[in-house]
């Protein structure tokens, strides 16, 4: 079983470098952290924790930008993998976030995940100009424009969302294939788009029962003549060794501890304590 850290970016408390480097030196595989551009006072989403316009975290206003956050941790470390849980590509230019991801890949030695989600927040979706209704078409046509520029010397795409003719676009990647994985609630809509569009499934902090999700996500990978097995990355909750042991049965690759909201000092004595507990 992989281990990462996850930290709910703010402009407060322990900046990403830091923290990324303690994660790092603790041992842990990963570090996550997550996106919002902004958040309308005004809107009709419902959080999907709350069932109403009330957040549970304040940090969901104060959000740093994901991109930025990891080219940080890139620079003070050399070995974690850097990932997003989640961020929201449809709200930026298509051709523009896939020259950021090359570009932190090829700077970081090949160690970019892209988490990426639908959006619960629709308003927030919409002020980018991502209609509710059409956010997972959305999604599709920029992974697999995005895609076509990491891979191909003359890349060009033609969607309802994304269109551009024939471009060169460097730095590619340093990996062959970056990894996508969807963060959302594990359903039948998710793990449909998944099967046939990405890499593995990210689950939400509020999902701790998972067998009857990994075992609809197989299906439908199974089902779409997909090899192998989707990289699951089980977000949030416990990790205590019953928990990891049962989690890996079900063959999840990655748990995800997310840090408290603390000041610097505590923060960092958590990983310390979390990555002694769990690598020893």
């Amino acid at each position: 079983m992989r281990f990462g850290i996850v930290l709910f970016t703010s402009d407060r408390g322990i900046t990403p470098a830091v923290c990324a480097k303690a994660a790092e030196d603790a041992g842990f595989f990963s570090f996550y952290v997550p996106e919002h551009t902004h958040i309308p006072v005004r809107r009709e989403a419902a959080h999907p924790r709350t069932g109403g316009a009330d957040l549970p975290d304040d940090r969901y206003v104060r959000t740093l930008d994901p991109w930025v956050s990891l080219a940080t941790a890139a620079a003070a470390t050399s070995s974690i993998r850097l990932a997003t849980g989640v961020a929201l590509p449809v709200e930026s230019d298509p051709i523009t976030l896939a020259k950021t991801v090359a570009t932190l890949d090829f700077l970081s030695g090949g160690r970019v995940t892209l988490g990426a989600g639908f959006g619960w927040n629709t308003d927030e979706l919409a002020d980018h100009g991502i209609p509710a209704k059409f956010r997972y078409t959305a999604l599709r046509e920029y992974v697999a424009a995005m895609r076509a520029l990491w891979t191909e010397d003359v890349a060009s795409y033609e969607g309802r969302f994304v269109s551009f003719g024939g471009s060169w676009v460097y730095p590619k990647p340093v990996q062959e294939h970056i990894p996508v994985l969807v963060g959302a609630g594990g359903t039948e809509r998710t793990f449909t788009w998944l099967a046939a569009n990405a890499d593995g499934w990210i689950t939400t902090p509020y999902e701790t029962d998972l067998d009857d999700q990994v075992q609809l996500l197989n299906k439908h990978w199974s089902e779409a003549g997909r090899e192998g097995a989707p990289y699951i990355v089980a977000l949030g909750g416990r990790a205590d060794p019953g928990r990891v042991s049962h989690l890996a049965s079900l063959g999840v690759a990655e748990v995800v501890i997310g840090v408290p909201d603390k000041d610097q000092d505590e923060v960092l004595a958590f990983i310390g304590k979390m990555g002694a507990r769990l690598h020893s």
